[in-house]
């Protein structure tokens, strides 16, 4: 019966997801942002549950990526198709249930159609998720930014935009070539080289994860400070910690 546990928390994960992807079709984003986080916090527990009672599988690790495809995957690249959406219909204020701003939506569709673009993000990461399945080097570090990480980083936009909304940060992130740039940022680093560290403990040892420890810190700090405008930060962090980590350990 403990077989099954990590798997059941999987599903919820999958579950999570699904849910959060008919939020986002219904441009409800700040619930399709909850039920990510959710999933995404289901998907840590799976894998802890796994290690504490010894049941890892090759059938679990093929249904936690699917279900990370979903949570992960389809939802940042539904969230992007809806922010270069309203990058074209005047922004969030726009009701997409009006008759003439589905008229302007998808007649924009039709001349440029430009909110597809975000779905490179759902492409990419499924492709990252397959090369992670067959990949046995990352056990202790990631290559590449994990799927997790990328859909925070995607759902952030809008979260700041409804509690962080003031006219800079609406035109900066409203803008098609910001998000544009976002999603082939997102579609680089979800398959890029970059060797990041994991944050999975083997022991709570403060000098073998002194890196991990220093990342919770100063993520807490920016999350109590910044709120949702902490998301891209904590991202960036992770990265360029990662990069100076892997520095160090080479000139050893």
């Amino acid at each position: 019966m403990k077989r099954h546990i990590p798997n059941l928390i999987t599903l919820m994960n999958l579950l999570c997801g699904s849910i959060a992807a008919v939020f986002a079709v219904l441009n409800q984003l700040e619930l399709a942002a909850f039920f990510v986080l959710l999933g995404i916090i289901f998907d840590f527990f799976d894998g802890l549950a796994a290690r504490l009672l010894n049941v890892k599988s090759d059938l679990g690790l093929q249904l936690d990526s699917l279900a990370d495809m979903v949570t992960s995957g389809l939802v940042p690249g539904i969230v992007m198709f809806q922010l270069l959406g309203m990058s074209m219909t005047g922004g969030w204020n726009v009701d997409l249930s009006s008759q003439a701003a589905n008229d302007t939506f998808w007649v924009g569709l039709k001349v440029a159609p430009l909110p597809f673009f975000g779905f490179l993000i759902t492409l990419a990461s499924a492709y990252r998720l397959a090369k992670f399945n067959i990949d046995e080097n990352q056990v202790s570090s990631f290559i590449g930014l994990p799927t997790p990480a990328n859909a925070l980083l995607i759902l952030s936009l809008p979260l700041i935009l409804l509690y962080h909304s003031n006219d800079l940060l609406n035109g900066i992130i409203l803008n098609q070539w910001f998000l544009i740039g976002v999603t082939i940022l997102s579609a680089y680093l979800l398959n890029s080289k970059i060797e990041l560290f994991s944050l999975k403990f083997k022991n709570w040892s403060f000098k073998e994860n002194s890196q991990r420890y220093i990342f919770i810190i100063v993520s807490l700090v920016l999350l109590m400070t910044m709120k949702f405008l902490a998301v891209p930060a904590i991202i960036t962090f992770y990265v360029l910690s990662s990069l100076v980590g892997t520095m160090g350990v080479k000139n050893n």
